[in-house]
């Protein structure tokens, strides 16, 4: 099929499906949520450049952009529909030059965000075996290899946050870390391999060490290790709070990177950290809905909402944790439940027949030019939109395993 049919074939799906509330969302023969999600954010941004809020007409290297690209490429190979995959590269295509340069990417910042945009990059090159995106490939991992780090090994969260080290920049970084070990340092040496996997593992336990708090048994948003930021903890270097979407981050991270690593003690010490997480979470969420609040430690206090990226982040990664064997089977009928509870709690369908994803954080950090200080007061006071990427990503990844867990994905798929 060409790409104006499959334009034609969801604007029409969309329509058709557009009748009746939310709670028929998930209704016995409805289009797979993954996939009206998808078609939804193409057709509010018809060029993937824009996702994200950026202006028409600008390019940015991403973070944010590559994690929803990166998640409908998933829903193309779930599904056959070659029109994702386009839609993504036509993204890459835009901002990777011929000389495998990236339009606004400045290694020498050294933030950790930007490495996150590069892992749809893999598939990428390995259905075009253009060199260009394998330079990107390579000069992102070189900035891994020059990350500064902390006295005991952990990465900076940027350049500019000096012995910062954030649950974000795990979800950032060592994804992509793993999956270029596996795909081209295992293949040549396997003895260094087994090193950065060595220093994948310790990412996660260093962080976690710096920034867990045993009294909710809950992970901080961050850890400054010099205890000289004015948002940390003199003493323990933590900020004040627990994040959701941090610890959504967090989960995710494990879940993502875990694909990629061998056995060994430190990723065994990753799965324990993950199911201990989910022990943990039921005590936070919200008795009605069974979703998390914005500060996730506080979710009695006034003025808390629940929020919706990383409810959805928690979703999916127990979902695919599950369906993975890395956290018990005996969970699943609890985790499609919640994912139900989710579609119910924050998707709604509009006029125009897309679905939108409600009540989503746009952004939250610490520091910076605004002096973010990581308060109950600041979390609640950065605005809530609709449609954000580090909401819809997770959404379409939890649906592909909704959708899978529920036998109507094709055999084989995703």
């Amino acid at each position: 099929m060409n790409r104006k049919f499959y334009t034609l074939l969801f604007s029409v799906g969309l329509l058709l499906t557009a009748c009746g509330p939310a709670k028929g969302l998930l209704a016995t023969g409805a289009k797979p949520l993954s996939l009206r999600m998808a078609e939804s954010e193409m057709l509010r941004n018809p060029s993937p450049t824009t996702l994200d809020g950026i202006a028409p007409g600008k390019v940015k290297w991403n973070y944010t952009t590559g994690l929803e690209l990166l998640s409908l490429m998933d829903a193309a190979k779930a599904y056959d529909r070659p029109d994702l995959y386009d839609y993504a590269l036509k993204y890459y295509d835009t901002i990777v030059q011929a000389d495998g340069s990236v339009l606004t990417y400045a290694k020498e910042k050294y933030n950790l965000d930007h490495i996150c945009p590069g892992r749809p990059l893999f598939e990428i090159y390995e259905r075009t075996g253009e060199e260009r995106y394998l330079a990107v490939l390579d000069t992102l991992y070189a900035q891994l290899q020059g990350q500064p780090r902390t006295a005991d090994g952990g990465f900076w969260h940027k350049q500019v946050y000096p012995n910062q080290m954030w649950l974000d920049g795990l979800y950032m970084a060592e994804p992509f870390y793993a999956e270029y070990v596996h795909r081209f340092v295992a293949t040549r040496d396997i003895a260094s391999a087994a090193e950065r996997e060595a220093d994948i593992a310790r990412q996660f336990l260093t962080v976690a060490r710096y920034t867990y708090d045993p009294e909710t048994e809950l992970y901080r948003h961050a850890c400054d290790a010099s205890r000289e930021m004015f948002w940390c903890d003199k003493t323990t270097g933590q900020t004040p709070h627990a994040w959701g979407r941090a610890m959504g981050w967090y989960a995710m991270a494990i879940v993502e990177t875990l694909d990629y690593l061998s056995p060994s003690e430190g990723r065994d010490a990753m799965v324990g950290i993950l199911n201990r997480i989910y022990e943990v979470l039921p005590r936070y969420a919200d008795p009605e809905t069974g979703m998390w609040y914005q500060v996730l430690d506080e979710p009695r206090r006034e003025g808390n909402y629940l929020e919706a990226t990383g409810s959805i982040m928690f979703v999916y990664a127990r979902l695919k944790a599950i369906r993975k064997g890395w956290l018990p089977e005996s969970g699943l009928a609890a985790a499609l439940a919640d994912y139900e509870r989710f579609v119910k709690r924050f998707v709604k369908e509009n006029e125009d027949g897309t679905i939108s994803i409600t009540d989503c954080c746009a952004v939250a950090g610490l520091g910076g030019k605004s002096m973010r200080d990581g308060t109950f007061e600041y979390y609640i006071s950065e605005p809530v939109i609709e449609n954000d990427c580090k909401g819809v990503g997770p959404f379409i990844w939890a649906s592909l395993e909704y959708e899978k867990a529920k036998g109507i994905l094709p055999e084989n798929r995703y």
